[in-house]
């Protein structure tokens, strides 16, 4: 059996190398090529997986063998096409959950790195829009931190927190976090959900924090919202971008007056990406109808104690925050990776650049590591 994996899975030849080889390649480049004489295809969300992907490897191939096996070690599916896949006969499967904690905690860590004290006031709120795994997650932390929390969801109904539409919502909160797929139809597509019109609802100085899919945001009015401040002599609000619409490539203009930039690594957590190949190989066994033998059990490496669970959580994290995740220094690394075109003469951050960042990655341990009793 062969097995292709994007080379930014964790943990592949643990859980995978017992039934064959298993061959590693740069996600964003997997091609036809690559995947000839291939049974399954192990992906993140940078590899785009169509029928016609795999027809075009299997017309390559000199055996009978095609793929049968898809998995994307990620929560979000809308990289693959899996009704064509599924219409193939091939089974499709994915990690729902996976790094939601690791999501949650990037937001609550870049909420408190740029605003530590209005965080702490009396009365702060949070908006989240998509109250799936993560959006839960996060509800559960703000929650301990004493924020209230005001939810956007119309597939998903909660008592434990205040719902509304997002125009309601908007006006109200110190920050907005977004927690979607992306979706470009339907009666509440998810595209361009933040845009001129919802711009002008939010408070002058409400925080964006997008983690989800970059196209949720409009970069054109973003920037024009940020032009607007400085026209009118106002500081300009405070975004924080993990994903970006035009991905992989980030323009100079756009980074310049962002509060943090990463570069989509906000799951990347090892416990998160962890359970991502752990949940993928559970449906690959199963595909294969074999018990699954191995587990995370003892995989990862024990840390530091540093949470104090005599203590608040809200009084603790600022002080903590910059040994759990030091968010800045994914900040300033993406920002050092900004060149001049020459024909164009703009600075951005090119595809090799953003991907290499994400291949580099130092993942970070969840709190939970660091003794968090949540």
């Amino acid at each position: 059996m062969h097995i292709v994996v994007d080379e930014n899975l964790s943990l592949t030849d643990y859980f995978f190398s017992s039934f064959g080889s298993v061959t590693a390649y740069a996600g964003r480049g997997i091609t036809a090529e690559n995947l000839v004489n291939t049974d399954a295809l192990l992906v993140r969300s940078v590899t785009k997986v169509t029928p016609q992907l795999l027809q075009a490897a299997a017309e390559q191939s000199t055996t009978s063998q095609r793929i049968g096996f898809v998995g994307s070690a990620t929560i979000g599916t809308d990289h693959l096409d899996v009704a064509g896949l599924q219409a193939m006969g091939v089974v499709v499967a994915n990690a729902p959950g996976c790094n939601a904690q690791a999501v949650a905690e990037y937001v609550v860590t870049a909420i408190l790195t740029l605003h530590p004290d209005r965080a702490a006031k009396a009365g702060f709120t949070l908006g989240i829009v998509g109250l799936g795994n993560v959006g839960k997650r996060l509800i559960v932390l703000a929650k301990r931190l004493g924020w209230r929390v005001i939810g956007v969801d119309p597939f998903a109904v909660r008592d434990d927190i205040e719902q509304m539409k997002l125009t309601e919502m908007l006006p109200q909160v110190d920050v907005v976090s977004f927690h979607v797929p992306i979706t470009n139809s339907g009666n509440e597509p998810t595209y361009h959900l933040i845009n001129n019109a919802t711009l002008a609802l939010l408070k002058s100085d409400a925080m964006l924090i997008n983690s989800a899919r970059g196209s949720v945001i409009e970069e054109v009015a973003l920037l024009a919202d940020f032009a607007d401040s400085k026209a009118k002599g106002v500081e300009i609000r405070s975004v924080v971008l993990d994903v970006f619409e035009h991905e992989p490539q980030i323009s100079a203009k756009l980074l310049d007056d962002l509060a943090l930039a990463t570069p989509h690594i906000a799951g990347y957590s090892l416990e998160g990406k962890a359970k991502g190949t752990e949940m993928i190989y559970q449906a690959f066994c199963a595909w294969k109808g074999v018990k699954p033998k191995l587990t995370l059990e003892n995989m990862l490496p024990s840390m530091t104690q540093l949470f104090n669970p005599q203590k608040k959580l809200i009084d603790q994290l600022p002080v903590i925050l910059p040994k759990l995740y030091p968010i800045r220094e994914d900040d300033v690394a993406i920002r050092a990776c900004l060149r001049v075109d020459e024909k164009s003469n703009e600075a951005f951050v090119d595809a090799a650049s953003f991907d290499r960042l994400r291949k580099e990655y130092n993942l970070r341990r969840e709190w939970a590591s660091y003794g968090d009793q949540a």
